[in-house]
Formats: structure tokens, C-alpha cells, sequence
């Protein structure tokens, strides 16, 4: 479904902790996608996914709402994906061993937005900087859950 789709942009943040460490604190953060407004935007965008569902800890066929756990390979690899009325859609977060203890976590993002509504869509969520926002507060709380 979703391997071929365009590159938009890649987010980078160290964070002070190992690997597993961090893992889990991506999982949390990916969990949070599980509340009242997510499923909510989920629902009116017309996700293929709306609900918290499948194994815990995340694993391949885990779903919160608007993904899709594609891949699961702890604590290296993330992917989600998903689709919607005005897109299709990939996050997909690496962890990479550092020195001193820490790890970068890559997450990149890729999308499509066909017709003139995945346009308007995409223009509203990419054009306005929303995305970019979104993806560093993200990873903001990424490297707060794994220092605690």
C-alpha cells in the first residue's frame, strides 16, 4: 500500500537515553494517538483505522487511530501507515544507537494526496507548517518520556 509513496521530510532529535529506553517512549507517544481528539479527526477525515486495536506493545497489525503498524522491529524500526479520504500516508521512526548512551531517532515522513481535495488537504496540513509542528513537539515529547 504505502512503499512507493513520496518523500515529504525527515524529523531528527538525540535524545539522552538507550535505545529500549527511547523505544518505549515512541510507543507511548504513538499510544497518545489512541485520545478523544485523534479518533475524532481520524473519524472525519474517514481513516481506515478509528480505533486502539491489535498486540501490545506495538507490533506488526497494532492500530491506533488514523495507522496502521506496518513494521515492528524493537527497538530499531517503527512504521506506521495509514490512509484516509485525502491521503495515504507513512511515519516511520529510526532509532539509532549513539555514543554516551543516547539515541537518534529518525522520523520520516512520506505521503500522497491525490485529486484537487488531497491538494486543498495537503496545502492545509503541510503548506500552513502544521506538520512540521506536529513532528517536533512529537519528538519534544519522545526525548521528555525517555529522560524520565
Amino acid at each position: 500500500m504505502t512503499e512507493q509513496l513520496p518523500f515529504l521530510d525527515e524529523h531528527r532529535i538525540v535524545v539522552p537515553a538507550d535505545a529500549e529506553t527511547t523505544w518505549r517512549a515512541v510507543n507511548q507517544v504513538v499510544e497518545r494517538f489512541s485520545g478523544r481528539l485523534a479518533t475524532g479527526y481520524a473519524w472525519a477525515v474517514g481513516a481506515a483505522d478509528l480505533k486502539a486495536a491489535g498486540p501490545r506493545p506495538l507490533a506488526e497489525g497494532s492500530t491506533v487511530p488514523g495507522f496502521r503498524v506496518a513494521a515492528a522491529e524493537p527497538p530499531r524500526l517503527l512504521a506506521l501507515a495509514g490512509r484516509h479520504r485525502f491521503s495515504e500516508y507513512r511515519l516511520t521512526f529510526r532509532l539509532e544507537p549513539g555514543p554516551e548512551g543516547q539515541t537518534l531517532v529518525r522520523a520520516e515522513s512520506r505521503a500522497r494526496f491525490p485529486g484537487v481535495f488531497g491538494a486543498g488537504y495537503r496545502l492545509l496540513v503541510i503548506g500552513s507548517g502544521g506538520h512540521v509542528l506536529g513532528m517536533r513537539r512529537m519528538l519534544g515529547t519522545i526525548a521528555r518520556l525517555a529522560r524520565n
